[in-house]
Protein backbone atom coordinates (compact mmCIF):
# COMPACT_ATOMS: atom_id res chain seq x y z
CA UNK A 1 0.00 0.00 0.00
CA UNK A 2 1.29 3.44 -0.83
CA UNK A 3 2.11 5.94 1.87
CA UNK A 4 -0.56 8.36 0.59
CA UNK A 5 -3.31 5.74 0.90
CA UNK A 6 -2.08 4.73 4.35
CA UNK A 7 -1.98 8.37 5.49
CA UNK A 8 -5.50 8.92 4.11
CA UNK A 9 -6.87 5.82 5.95
CA UNK A 10 -5.23 6.95 9.20
CA UNK A 11 -6.74 10.42 8.74
CA UNK A 12 -10.20 8.94 8.19
CA UNK A 13 -9.87 6.76 11.31
CA UNK A 14 -8.94 9.81 13.39
CA UNK A 15 -11.90 11.76 12.01
CA UNK A 16 -14.28 8.86 12.83
CA UNK A 17 -12.97 8.66 16.40
CA UNK A 18 -13.40 12.41 16.83
CA UNK A 19 -16.99 12.22 15.55
CA UNK A 20 -17.80 9.38 17.93
CA UNK A 21 -16.32 11.30 20.87
CA UNK A 22 -18.27 14.42 19.91
CA UNK A 23 -21.50 12.42 19.75
CA UNK A 24 -20.80 10.84 23.14
CA UNK A 25 -20.10 14.21 24.75
CA UNK A 26 -23.25 15.71 23.23
CA UNK A 27 -25.68 12.81 23.68
CA UNK A 28 -24.66 11.68 27.18
CA UNK A 29 -25.66 14.96 28.91
CA UNK A 30 -28.89 15.07 26.89
CA UNK A 31 -29.78 11.56 28.07
CA UNK A 32 -29.18 12.59 31.68
CA UNK A 33 -31.38 15.69 31.28
CA UNK A 34 -34.21 13.69 29.71
CA UNK A 35 -34.00 11.02 32.44
CA UNK A 36 -34.17 13.67 35.18
CA UNK A 37 -37.18 15.33 33.54
CA UNK A 38 -38.95 11.97 33.48
CA UNK A 39 -38.28 11.48 37.20
CA UNK A 40 -39.46 14.99 38.05
CA UNK A 41 -42.69 14.71 36.06
CA UNK A 42 -43.59 11.37 37.63
CA UNK A 43 -42.91 12.77 41.11
CA UNK A 44 -45.11 15.80 40.34
CA UNK A 45 -47.83 13.48 39.06
CA UNK A 46 -47.77 11.22 42.11
CA UNK A 47 -51.02 10.84 44.02
CA UNK A 48 -49.25 10.10 47.32
CA UNK A 49 -50.84 12.11 50.10
CA UNK A 50 -53.95 12.72 52.16
CA UNK A 51 -57.29 13.45 50.49
CA UNK A 52 -60.53 14.51 52.21
CA UNK A 53 -63.96 14.54 50.68
CA UNK A 54 -67.25 12.72 50.38
CA UNK A 55 -68.81 9.69 48.79
CA UNK A 56 -72.44 8.78 48.33
CA UNK A 57 -74.03 5.35 48.44
CA UNK A 58 -77.12 4.06 46.61
CA UNK A 59 -79.31 5.47 49.39
CA UNK A 60 -77.80 8.94 48.59
CA UNK A 61 -76.25 9.08 52.08
CA UNK A 62 -73.27 11.46 52.19
CA UNK A 63 -70.25 9.65 53.66
CA UNK A 64 -67.19 11.59 54.81
CA UNK A 65 -64.00 9.93 53.55
CA UNK A 66 -60.28 10.39 53.93
CA UNK A 67 -57.83 8.61 51.64
CA UNK A 68 -54.26 8.19 52.83
CA UNK A 69 -52.52 7.13 49.64
CA UNK A 70 -49.00 5.92 49.00
CA UNK A 71 -47.83 5.43 45.44
CA UNK A 72 -44.67 3.55 44.66
CA UNK A 73 -43.78 2.93 41.00
CA UNK A 74 -47.44 3.23 39.97
CA UNK A 75 -48.70 0.75 42.61
CA UNK A 76 -51.09 2.03 45.27
CA UNK A 77 -51.41 1.27 48.99
CA UNK A 78 -52.75 3.03 52.08
CA UNK A 79 -55.96 3.44 54.08
CA UNK A 80 -59.48 4.71 53.58
CA UNK A 81 -61.15 6.23 56.65
CA UNK A 82 -64.90 6.84 56.48
CA UNK A 83 -68.03 7.28 58.55
CA UNK A 84 -68.58 3.55 57.90
CA UNK A 85 -65.17 2.41 59.16
CA UNK A 86 -61.57 2.04 58.09
CA UNK A 87 -60.57 0.03 55.03
CA UNK A 88 -57.11 -1.12 53.93
CA UNK A 89 -56.14 -0.38 50.33
CA UNK A 90 -54.95 -3.76 49.07
CA UNK A 91 -53.91 -2.74 45.57
CA UNK A 92 -54.41 -0.38 42.73
CA UNK A 93 -52.65 1.51 39.98
CA UNK A 94 -51.97 5.02 38.73
CA UNK A 95 -51.46 5.61 35.01
CA UNK A 96 -51.65 9.18 33.76
CA UNK A 97 -54.86 10.68 35.14
CA UNK A 98 -56.43 7.27 35.90
CA UNK A 99 -56.28 5.94 39.47
CA UNK A 100 -57.76 2.62 40.55
CA UNK A 101 -57.90 1.50 44.18
CA UNK A 102 -58.86 -1.90 45.54
CA UNK A 103 -59.78 -2.18 49.20
CA UNK A 104 -60.83 -4.81 51.71
CA UNK A 105 -64.56 -4.29 52.24
CA UNK A 106 -65.04 -6.63 55.21
CA UNK A 107 -64.20 -9.80 53.31
CA UNK A 108 -65.03 -8.76 49.77
CA UNK A 109 -63.03 -6.53 47.46
CA UNK A 110 -64.20 -2.99 46.85
CA UNK A 111 -63.07 -0.88 43.91
CA UNK A 112 -62.66 2.85 43.45
CA UNK A 113 -62.07 4.21 39.95
CA UNK A 114 -60.88 7.81 39.83
CA UNK A 115 -59.67 10.54 37.50
CA UNK A 116 -56.98 12.94 38.71
CA UNK A 117 -57.45 16.63 37.93
CA UNK A 118 -54.93 18.92 39.64
CA UNK A 119 -55.36 18.25 43.38
CA UNK A 120 -58.70 16.41 43.11
CA UNK A 121 -59.66 12.80 42.55
CA UNK A 122 -63.21 12.04 41.45
CA UNK A 123 -65.01 8.96 40.23
CA UNK A 124 -67.04 6.04 41.52
CA UNK A 125 -66.76 3.35 44.16
CA UNK A 126 -68.38 -0.06 44.52
CA UNK A 127 -68.38 -2.74 47.20
CA UNK A 128 -70.78 -5.65 47.30
CA UNK A 129 -74.18 -4.42 46.10
CA UNK A 130 -73.53 -0.77 47.03
CA UNK A 131 -71.90 1.93 44.92
CA UNK A 132 -71.83 5.62 44.22
CA UNK A 133 -69.82 8.71 43.36
CA UNK A 134 -66.75 9.87 45.29
CA UNK A 135 -64.79 13.13 45.23
CA UNK A 136 -61.77 14.02 47.34
CA UNK A 137 -59.28 16.88 47.42
CA UNK A 138 -55.63 16.73 48.47
CA UNK A 139 -54.97 18.35 51.83
CA UNK A 140 -51.85 19.05 53.84
CA UNK A 141 -50.59 16.04 55.76
CA UNK A 142 -51.56 16.04 59.41
CA UNK A 143 -48.66 16.57 61.70
CA UNK A 144 -48.29 14.51 64.84
CA UNK A 145 -49.37 16.21 68.02
CA UNK A 146 -46.48 18.06 69.67
CA UNK A 147 -44.72 16.01 72.28
CA UNK A 148 -44.92 17.42 75.78
CA UNK A 149 -41.77 17.98 77.74
CA UNK A 150 -41.37 15.88 80.86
Amino acid sequence: MSQKKFARLAEMAIVRRMLVLCLVFILAPLCVVVAQQGKNSSAKGSVTGRYDGTAKNKAEEVINVTFELTEKEGAMSGMIHSDHGDFTITGGTHHGEDVTLEFDANGSTGTITLKKAEDKLSGTWSAGDDAGPVEVKKVAAQEDAPKSKS
